[in-house]
């Protein structure tokens, strides 16, 4: 059989799998492992020899998936999540939503804007999407409905800006995309700095705006005294110290990501013990959900290695990257192609597996036609992000379902979530016109 149409078969395969519900790790492994027999044992010209292809698969699968896991870079993933979570049961992440909510108590949906920060600054120390979005639901959310806030604004300020949590460092998926790609992973983390900022601001001037125009999409909180203000500043110094130690490690070349992961998620629990604030119950929570969180990730990643593998095999992406440079469009209309590919299996798929199931067909393409991997990097990220908030099937806006109940129809959370989508967009032409926004902070990097 020809290679590149096994290999072409095999991604069909995988998209079914996929929209049979079947868990995206199982899947990458079942049609990696399948496909490499037949890649092996049926090579182009020869009969197939059922034994030979067997034993190819069987030797790769037994040592190199094991072999990339046990990969010292890949330690940053448990680490940083397990930052995030001391810094959610300690409270930490609670007392940045407090201090932001009181003050921008004065602005127009000065809730709303609050809840922005406060997912941006979860993001900077849980590395997820959907645990900032989980997490950020359970109190920004009952204390805007509490003011009366509109009910899709007050569910899709927080799904849009959980997303926030896949691009502002320090990012899973950054690390993931970095090891796939060999590219430096401290220079993609400093790549999103910017762009994620950008986004929440963008998200801000949205909701600031529409507030002004109709008062009673989000009414005024009550009025705050300078005291109050001061007063909610001293407990966000610990985040803000986890933040600055991780991120100003890596950008002064001290530390390596992993160190730096390392550092990070000793720091939370010793600030947690000091403070008081870990007892037994909550240390037990968070090492739980880290391993469970782990354990789901690395479950895919050992999946992706399989089909990853598979895929080169069959040398799909160097014809795909071929047929792509021999268009007669601009790269930069390729590169647009894709985005609505990652944000149409974003409605329906996890961006994790999105992101390990087309690296090894699209960073050859990107690659090819001359443009910056760690610039696509922050692209992709974002691409995801538009993906977890696009109707009918945005994870996020199901995680947000979820923790509201029936408190808040479904319809409202996606009608409230076009406003942010329109932002999303506008935000992308911003970082595709100028590159610069994601590259301009790497380029500045020490080491």
């Amino acid at each position: 059989m020809d290679p590149v149409v096994l290999g072409s078969l095999g991604l069909a395969a995988m998209l079914l799998l996929v929209m049979l519900r079947v868990p995206i790790a199982i899947g990458m492994a079942t049609v990696g492992f399948v496909g490499m027999t037949l890649a092996i044992g049926w090579p182009k010209g020869r009969d197939f020899d059922l034994e030979r292809g067997f034993t190819g698969a069987f030797s790769y699968v037994s040592f190199e998936p094991y072999s990339f896991i046990a990969s010292f870079p890949l330690v940053a993933v448990p680490l940083f999540l397990m930052m995030g979570y001391v810094a959610y049961h300690a409270g930490f992440t609670r007392d940045l939503f407090d201090a932001a909510r009181i003050w921008l108590a004065p602005f127009k949906g000065g809730l709303a804007l609050a809840s922005v920060v406060g997912c941006a600054m979860f993001a900077a120390v849980s590395g997820s999407s959907l645990a900032t979005a989980a997490a950020m639901g359970k109190f920004a959310v009952p204390e805007m409905l509490r003011y009366k806030y509109d009910k899709g604004l007050a569910t899709a300020v927080v799904a849009a800006s959980g997303t926030l949590g896949s691009l502002i460092p320090p990012s899973i998926l950054m690390i993931l995309y970095g090891i796939f790609t060999e590219v430096s992973v401290g220079r993609l983390m400093l790549a999103g700095l910017i762009p994620g900022a950008l986004s929440a601001l963008i998200y801000m001037a949205m909701i600031w705006v529409r507030a002004s125009i109709n008062p009673e999409l989000a009414p005024s909180a009550q009025a705050v005294t300078w005291r109050e203000r001061l007063g909610a500043l001293k407990n966000t110094w610990t985040v803000i110290f986890l933040f600055s130690a991780v991120m100003g490690g890596i950008y002064l070349g001290i530390v390596t990501p992993t160190e730096a992961a390392a550092v990070g998620a000793a720091s939370a629990w010793l600030l947690g013990f000091i403070s008081r604030r870990l007892g037994w119950q909550k240390s037990r929570e968070t090492l739980v959900e880290s391993v469970r969180q782990c354990a789901n990730i690395f479950a895919i990643v050992l999946g992706a290695k399989i089909f990853v593998a598979f895929i080169s095999l069959t040398g799909v992406a160097s014809a795909l990257t071929s047929w792509a440079v021999t268009l007669d469009v601009s790269p930069i209309w390729i590169v647009i192609s894709l985005s609505l590919v990652y944000v149409i299996l974003g409605t329906f798929m996890d961006p994790l597996g999105i992101m390990l199931l087309t690296l090894p067909v699209a960073i050859p393409v990107v690659e090819e036609l001359g443009f910056n991997l760690i610039w696509f990097g922050v692209l992709m990220i974002k691409f995801l992000e538009i993906g977890l908030i696009t109707p009918p099937i945005g994870l996020n806006v199901y995680i947000l379902k979820g923790v509201v109940g029936s408190e808040v129809p479904l319809e409202a959370i996606f009608k409230g979530i076009l406003w942010f989508l329109v932002m999303d967009v506008f935000t992308l032409a911003l970082l595709i016109a100028f590159p610069q926004i994601s590259l301009w902070l790497p380029s500045m990097m020490f080491g």
